[in-house]
C-alpha cells in the first residue's frame, strides 16, 4: 500500500498518441496523481507496469503486440485497471471482469472523475482471479505465459491440451510444456468450443488431436492424442466428446 501522503502512480497504455496526451493532461490536472509511464503498446505497458508497480493504469483494448485483455492476465491483481476502448462490446465485459471500470471513448471529464473514485475505491484490494474478458464469440488465438521475465505468445492451434495443476494449468504443446497461474475453468472460457473439449474435470483437449478413445478398464477411456499422449475421459467428458463428433 502506497504511502497516503504520496502520490498515486499512475501508467497510461494507449496505441494512439492523441489518447495519451489527453490522459496526461487530465492526470496532470490532479496533484495527488502522478504519470511514471507511458506505452504505446502492451508488451511496453507490462514492462513498465512491473518496472514502476503503479497503482492504477488505463489500458486500451485495442493494442499492439499485447492487447489489453492478454496484459490484464499477467498484471497484479493489485493493480486498478481502467480499461479503455471505442467499442461498447468491449467496455462491457471489461466491466464484469477485473478491471476497476472503463472508459468509453470519447469520454468525459466527468466520465474520468467517476472512473478515479472508483479506483480509489478498490486501491489495495486483491482482485479475483481474471475471467475471460473477451465478448461472447470471440476467443482467443494465442496463450500469453509469463515465465520469468520474459513473455511467450503460444499460438491456440498449437496447443494438445491443457491440465488443471491447483491454481495453474500446464499448458502442452509437443513435446514442451509451461505453467500459467490460471484455472482451467477461465482457460476453457477464452478458447472456440467448437475446437477445445473439457474431457474430464482436469483436461481440456484440441479436440482436433485426438485419433481414438480406448477403454481403460471397465468403466473408463482415454483419448489417444496424435503425440502418443494418453488423456483419461470422464463420464461426462466421453458424451461432450461424441457430441463434438456429432457436430464436426
Amino acid at each position: 500500500m502506497p504511502n497516503p501522503s504520496s502520490p498515486r502512480k499512475v501508467l497510461i497504455a494507449d496505441d494512439e498518441a492523441p489518447a495519451r496526451a489527453l490522459l496526461r493532461e487530465l492526470v496532470a490536472a490532479r496533484p495527488e496523481l502522478t504519470v511514471v509511464g507511458e506505452a504505446a503498446d502492451g508488451l511496453q505497458a507490462l514492462e513498465l507496469a512491473q518496472q514502476h508497480r503503479p497503482d492504477f493504469i488505463f489500458l486500451d483494448v485495442q493494442m499492439p503486440r499485447l492487447d489489453g485483455f492478454e496484459v490484464l492476465e499477467l498484471l497484479d491483481r493489485e493493480v486498478g485497471v481502467i480499461f479503455i476502448t471505442a467499442y461498447d462490446q468491449y467496455a462491457l465485459r471489461a466491466f464484469e471482469v477485473n478491471a476497476v471500470d472503463y472508459l468509453l471513448k470519447p469520454f468525459s471529464e466527468e466520465r474520468f472523475e467517476e472512473a478515479l473514485r472508483r479506483a480509489e475505491q478498490r486501491l489495495g484490494a486483491r482482485s479475483p482471479s481474471v475471467a475471460s474478458a473477451r465478448p461472447a464469440g470471440i476467443y482467443a488465438t494465442r496463450i500469453v505465459i509469463k515465465d520469468g521475465s520474459r513473455i511467450e505468445l503460444l499460438p491456440v492451434a498449437t496447443l494438445d491440451y491443457a491440465r488443471a495443476q491447483a491454481d495453474y494449468v500446464e499448458l502442452v504443446s509437443g513435446d514442451r510444456s509451461w505453467l500459467k497461474e490460471q484455472t482451467l475453468q477461465d482457460l476453457e472460457a477464452s478458447l472456440d468450443p467448437a475446437r477445445f473439449v473439457r474431457v474430464h474435470r482436469s483436461y481440456l483437449v484440441h479436440a482436433d488431436r485426438i485419433i481414438r478413445i480406448e477403454p481403460l478398464r471397465r468403466d473408463s477411456r482415454v483419448a489417444v492424442l496424435k503425440t502418443g499422449a494418453r488423456i483419461p475421459i470422464s463420464e461426462s467428458g466421453l458424451a461432450r466428446v461424441r457430441r463434438w463428433l456429432e457436430d464436426a
